[in-house]
């Protein structure tokens, strides 16, 4: 009896613990985090960074206004972040900030090296165009790599929403439910699905919500979805067979462009084939002989 009373004591305080652990934890880190570091040593640390940071912000922006700009290559510029993801309005300024920032800095970095004591001229011109062009490349990389994410999900978003539309759903509703369901692995793509959907909620209609879509991101594919879906509602056919049939073309696409790429293998190994293989199989191969050769012929002349 007293075996079982104790067994039944040990159980409650675990399963109590265990309890206290699931439900206060939060409350618990707290305490930790306020014993760890005191209110006063968190706030003088937050103080400092808040005020580093518009700082930084405030050099940022007064940067900004040295750099000349046209209104058409400000539009241009907001297309490109917007392409690339960065939608904010600080995001123009961060990125003509850094084009000026980051050539003096590297100008400044060539200075204390003394990188360019030989030829001085050369050296500060290279710093100022590789830290004035670096954003740009940056920034086409950023849009190509985010380019090529969405073109991938996109036939799991197209799959996803023939199967909302097939439970019931309107394609809004479908549109909602994907952005929701795929955020974790297609988050690029669900991010700009978002902005359609709250551009249809403020009252703009569909035709145009999905062409500013395939305008954000510039892919193809998606422009061909957005034309397929415009005729699809225009001619009044199945919504959901169009969005089914566009999926399995996009995986079919997809597949030739894996085995096209597996096929310029080929030609692209030729290159590192003659000249860093070969020369060292022949260096392999012939180097005895061309030795053994030469000592002949040494003895011959020497005779």
């Amino acid at each position: 009896m007293a075996l079982a009373f104790f067994a039944f004591l040990v159980v409650f305080l675990l399963i109590g613990s265990g309890g206290l652990l699931l439900f206060y934890r939060e409350a618990m880190l707290q305490r930790i985090a306020l014993v760890i570091t005191p209110r006063e040593k968190r706030g003088l640390l937050q103080n400092t960074i808040e005020h580093t940071s518009s700082s930084l912000r405030g050099v940022v922006e007064q940067a900004e206004r040295i750099l000349p700009k046209s209104q058409a290559e400000v539009s241009i510029m907001r297309q490109r972040l917007i392409r690339a993801g960065f939608r904010s309005d600080a995001a123009m300024r961060y990125f003509y900030g850094v084009k000026v920032l980051l050539p003096l800095a590297l100008c400044l970095l060539v200075l204390i090296t003394g990188i360019g004591h030989q030829s001085p001229l050369f050296a500060y011109a290279a710093a100022l165009g590789f830290g004035f062009l670096a954003p740009d490349f940056w920034l086409g990389r950023q849009i190509s790599s985010r380019q090529s994410r969405i073109r991938t999900g996109l036939a799991d978003v197209l799959d996803l929403l023939v199967i909302c539309i097939e439970a019931g759903l309107g394609l809004d509703q479908a549109t909602a439910r994907t952005t929701e369901e795929l955020e974790q692995a297609h988050p690029d793509i669900c991010d700009e699905l978002t902005v359609v959907v709250l551009e249809q909620r403020a009252g703009r209609p569909r035709s145009d919500a999905w062409k500013n879509f395939a305008d954000r991101t510039g892919v193809e594919s998606v422009r061909n979805l957005v034309s397929v879906l415009a005729q699809s509602e225009q001619f009044g056919t199945s919504i959901a067979k169009t969005l089914r049939i566009h999926s399995e073309t996009l995986r079919t696409q997809r597949r030739q462009r894996v085995e096209e790429q597996a096929a310029k293998t080929t030609v692209k190994l030729i290159f590192p084939l003659v000249f860093f293989i070969f020369p060292s199989l022949f260096l392999v191969t012939l180097g005895p002989a061309l030795i053994i050769m030469s000592e002949s012929f040494q003895k011959y002349l020497n005779h």
